[in-house]
């Protein structure tokens, strides 16, 4: 079923919907999950909100083009119109953001308008839980030119303890990157990207609100590293970039951004690696 949106939603209900709503879930692999496909036609960027992104996740100011992840803030809110759905199996509170693909077929022009898709593809078994696939498309005169798939874990028991990982296509690691840079990430990074995201989830805005989800600091949002990653790495105008998320940063704190040839890392206190990814160009 395909449901034609009028706006894009608002973020701050969603969450506190998917939150009352995640006690009575009961993830599992075989959960029957909404097929539904919701459409968001029409959309024109925010030129202020764009300068504001770019700036918070260190692009250039004042491109044409969209970042390549920026796409991503557009769709966010109907995924988590999704995801906060009675009939989706997950539970909102603890779902942990572990991937993220995206494919660009060449860049998007600041000033187009476009149109978006969001949908739950799949759900998957995985060591620890079940994993959801959420894809992302964004469309200009009917044709896709840039899509997203971000898989989103619930932990949980699982019946096989022995079940592999689903992800299909690890990130090969055949050594520790050189170091790039050291970035010194300021406390109030989480409540900075939340403002413009919209992702005002209190995992990510202030120490206090942190502790209650078992967090020592504030965290700062998947995809604000993976964008400043982007960022300083830069990316061919049609790219394919995967990246995994694999420690939260804390917020404030240091880390070291690493990067050869294609393949890019986060690395924290003694070489742990908070996110690692690789861009490389597409073929067409």
């Amino acid at each position: 079923m395909t449901v034609v949106l009028t706006n894009s939603p608002s973020l701050t209900p969603l969450l506190a919907r998917g939150a009352l709503r995640s006690p009575f879930k009961r993830p599992s692999p075989d959960a029957n999950f909404p097929r539904t496909r919701l459409v968001l036609p029409g959309i024109h960027v925010d030129l202020a909100r764009l300068a504001a992104y770019e700036r918070v996740c260190g692009f250039p100011t004042g491109d044409d083009a969209l970042p390549i992840t920026f796409p991503h803030v557009l769709g966010f809110p109907s995924a988590m119109l999704l995801m906060s759905d009675r009939d989706f199996p997950l539970p909102l509170l603890g779902l942990v953001h572990t991937s993220i693909e995206i494919t660009r077929r060449h860049p998007l022009p600041a000033t187009a308008d476009y149109e978006l898709t969001v949908y739950v593809q799949e759900l998957t078994p995985h060591h620890r839980g079940t994993e959801a696939a959420v894809v992302t498309e964004a469309r200009t005169d009917g044709t896709v030119i840039w899509e997203s798939r971000s898989t989103y874990l619930a932990r949980h028991r699982t019946n096989d303890r022995a079940a592999p990982p689903s992800d299909k296509h690890p990130l090969p690691s055949p050594g520790p990157l050189p170091t790039i840079a050291e970035w010194h990430l300021a406390g109030d990074v989480g409540r900075r990207y939340g403002t413009i995201s919209g992702d005002r989830n209190p995992i990510h805005l202030h120490p206090l609100t942190a502790r209650l989800f078992g967090f020592p600091r504030a965290i700062a949002h998947g995809m604000w590293t993976v964008a400043r990653c982007l960022a300083e790495h830069g990316t061919p105008g049609a790219a394919f970039v995967r990246a995994e998320f694999r420690a939260p940063v804390l917020l404030p704190g240091t880390v070291t951004y690493a990067a050869e040839g294609g393949r890019f890392e986060l690395r924290g206190h003694e070489g742990r690696a908070h996110v690692t990814g690789e861009v490389r160009p597409l073929l067409t």
